[in-house]
């Protein structure tokens, strides 16, 4: 396998063609592990003024996954390669219920580097994942307009505290207020409650099927991923957290086998350097070099 530098000198020597050097990779990946593998990479990290449309989870990421499906070998389970900042959680439910039908919930998902929010809820609906020193997950409190739904209800309820003890104080919590729509409350608290129980369910059918002991698992993991205590929505959670926090030995950790750890870094090298010299912004393939390639102007799909 090859690390960063030799893999863009491999680009380099082969006029730039970063598709071939990608598939390549997951084509050693796949006769490694001997399952089918899927892809699925947003390039937010290289392209930071690109549209939340174009680099998040979104519903037209299932074109991508149905063509990327399309020709596997279902009997073989699927390996699901994750690097996205997350996005709409509807799209999130979809995309999870539809792999989980075509592989019978045989998923395993790998983690090279970042799967946040509901990309953290996507590897919660596998049956293991598999993380390095350098990977993370992270929290799945959901985002309305821009502001956290955990926030909003925590900020709520700190004015209706100070209002009941001070009320001098409630024409300036009076401009906090307004300056959400009406309803906005109740909204963030479905939001929250769809995104956990939807995590839970996920966790109780998949990762924890069968475990006796899984009900304390999941209220840890839930609790720990799924509200304000973590600080901040970009807060990173390493592969020790992880198992920390209830996961234990469902967190495979890929410096275990060195020959896996070589063969998912020399794939996620390959596909951060396509990022990094191409217009593609988002990128869902398979092992069998089917691509649905989003560009900022355009979308192609390569079979």
């Amino acid at each position: 396998m090859a690390n960063w530098s030799e893999i863009l000198s491999e680009i380099a020597e082969g006029g730039g063609k970063q598709d071939q050097v990608r598939r390549k990779y997951l084509k050693k990946l796949a006769k490694l592990t001997g399952r089918n593998i899927i892809a699925y990479y947003s390039g937010w990290l290289q392209k930071p003024t690109a549209s939340n449309l174009l680099i998040a989870i979104n519903d037209n990421d299932k074109n991508g996954f149905m063509n990327a499906v399309y020709r596997l070998d279902s009997s073989k389970g699927l390996d699901l390669i994750l690097h996205t900042p997350g996005g709409d959680t509807a799209a999130t439910e979809s995309i999870v219920d539809y792999l989980r039908t075509k592989f019978n919930k045989n998923i395993r998902v790998i983690v090279p580097q970042l799967a946040m929010s509901g990309g953290t809820m996507i590897a919660c609906a596998a049956k293991q994942i598999i993380m390095g020193k350098q990977s993370s997950l992270g929290p799945i409190d959901p985002q309305l307009g821009g502001a956290s739904a955990e926030g909003v209800i925590e900020e709520f309820d700190r004015a209706r505290s100070e209002v009941a003890a001070n009320p001098a104080v409630a024409p300036i919590w009076q401009q906090m207020v307004f300056k959400y729509p009406i309803a906005f409350v109740g909204d963030c608290q479905k939001a929250i409650d769809w995104s956990k129980s939807m995590t839970r369910t996920w966790l109780e059918t998949g990762m924890f099927d069968g475990d006796a002991t899984a009900g304390t698992k999941i209220d840890n993991i839930i609790n720990e991923l799924g509200n304000a205590l973590t600080l901040s929505h970009a807060r990173h959670l390493s592969a020790k957290k992880c198992k920390d926090i209830g996961f234990g030995n469902k967190i495979i950790l890929m410096e275990d086998d060195q020959k896996l750890q070589d063969a998912i870094l020399s794939v996620h090298h390959a596909f951060m350097l396509t990022f990094d010299q191409s217009p593609a912004v988002k990128i869902i393939e398979n092992n069998m070099g089917s691509a649905y390639v989003q560009t900022m102007q355009t979308l192609i799909i390569q079979k």
